[in-house]
């Protein structure tokens, strides 16, 4: 990652917001760009989240300066916060602010606004140095207090000031964090970390903070590497190493995160859930982890079945070198509606290596196909219609006879619906 050399590189910016800019330093103010706009754009990729501090001035003037371009909305007085939407895009405008811990929990907070704090003294409130550098528009002359642009440089995650442990969730944003930009964490940031509790953090701020780490793209081994530097098992027990070996782990979760770039989120977020917590002891202390951060049913539901599917799936393939029994494959389709998930996931095992997965994959792939249970279940040849058909009312017996006949499938007694047509009027005859 190489950074731009020029302190007044100046990347593209819409022309209204530079237009605003300049009429907010006529009326005597000064605005910067700040967060991840200056440090996405520092290493290159686009960020289309524009949040702009103001700071020299009355809320009454920025107002009707933004009225000029569009409709500002205030909606958070307290905290300063007024958007503006312009042609679909969203821009954040806001006030320097301090915040002192009074109480427990992100809420137990007072927030201040500052219009005529400095910039630095407003950056101090940041969590990361990265995270802490500003643009001062229209010119885009970066202001970095802090030194994030030579941390960003040397790959290294450095916490800001001692009001980091103000918010314990700071922690596990550095993980993300060391991730999604494969930094390496301060030696001090790294010890304040493991200083701190994450008791007070609600389900639904964890649950953000790790699929952030799981979904966004990056190097999920560096996440993991943060994560132990931290401490984190601690709180978090039920992450361990893949055989014996967290670079083990690292090495599957990256290639994991790669293989299944263009797959849908909800599918991702299963896959990559169960990669983390392959190592877990048994099904029961994954579903103890997963209910600490979500009430999402299908993550609940599906994390542990891949994770206890995938163990037969291997224990099969190893005993058989990988020819399936394809009265296992059709019994286990049942579990997660066919094979693909599993699939996807032996991919990433490291067993010995990617490539020797990558074909165990591939024979898993192949005998499911030729089962017809890769992306769905074995279905029953027969249902409801067919049972009303001949006569018999819907009750309990609809399910029981329909279950005998997918048993039957299961084993390779019945292999056609004609048979299984006959077999039901043979059935019925004992009702």
């Amino acid at each position: 990652m190489t950074l731009p050399e020029n302190q007044n590189f100046k990347p593209e910016l819409p022309k209204f917001l530079k237009r605003i800019a300049e009429d907010i330093r006529e009326a005597g103010g000064k605005s910067f760009l700040v967060g991840g706009w200056v440090r996405d754009t520092l290493i290159g990729n686009d960020c289309r989240d524009y949040d702009v501090e103001v700071y020299h001035m009355p809320e009454e003037t920025l107002l009707k300066i933004l009225s000029r371009y569009g409709k500002p909305n205030l909606v958070g007085k307290a905290f300063g916060v007024i958007l503006l939407s312009v042609k679909g895009v969203t821009y954040d405008f806001s006030f320097p602010r301090t915040e002192s811990k009074v109480g427990k929990g992100h809420r137990g907070f007072i927030v201040n606004t500052h219009q005529d704090i400095s910039f630095r003294e407003a950056a101090a409130r940041r969590d990361f140095t990265i995270n802490a550098m500003g643009m001062e528009l229209p010119h885009l002359e970066l202001c970095d207090p802090y030194r994030g642009r030579e941390d960003l440089q040397n790959r290294i995650l450095r916490h800001v000031s001692a009001a980091f442990v103000e918010d314990s969730l700071r922690v596990l944003r550095g993980v993300q964090f060391a991730s999604r930009f494969e930094l390496t964490l301060a030696e001090e940031t790294a010890a304040l970390c493991r200083t701190l509790s994450l008791e007070d953090l609600s389900k639904e701020r964890l649950f953000e903070e790790f699929k952030k780490w799981m979904l966004k793209p990056g190097k999920l081994s560096m996440g993991l590497k943060a994560f132990r530097e931290m401490e984190l098992g601690k709180f978090f027990p039920e992450i361990r190493p893949l055989n014996n070996s967290w670079e083990n782990l690292g090495k599957s979760l990256d290639y994991l995160s790669k293989s299944t770039a263009e797959l849908p989120e909800s599918s991702r977020t299963i896959l990559l859930f169960t990669m983390l917590l392959f190592g877990a002891e048994n099904k029961e202390k994954i579903l103890l982890f997963l209910e600490r951060l979500t009430n999402e049913s299908e993550l609940l539901q599906k994390v542990p079945l891949l994770w206890e599917l995938s163990r037969k799936v291997i224990l099969q393939g190893e005993e058989n070198d990988w020819n399936f029994n394809p009265e296992f494959l059709r019994r286990e389709s049942l579990v997660l509606s066919g094979f693909s998930l599993v699939t996807e996931f032996l991919k990433a095992l490291p067993s010995p290596d990617f490539a020797a997965s990558e074909k165990k994959a591939d024979r898993l792939r192949e005998s499911a196909e030729k089962s017809e249970v890769l992306y769905q279940a074995l279905e029953s040849f027969i249902g409801g219609k067919d049972l009303m058909a001949l006569g018999v009312k819907p009750g309990k017996v609809f399910g029981e006879i329909i279950r005998e006949c997918l048993e039957l499938q299961i084993t390779g007694a019945l292999t056609t619906r004609e048979q299984a047509l006959q077999w039901l009027k043979t059935r019925l005859t004992s009702i």
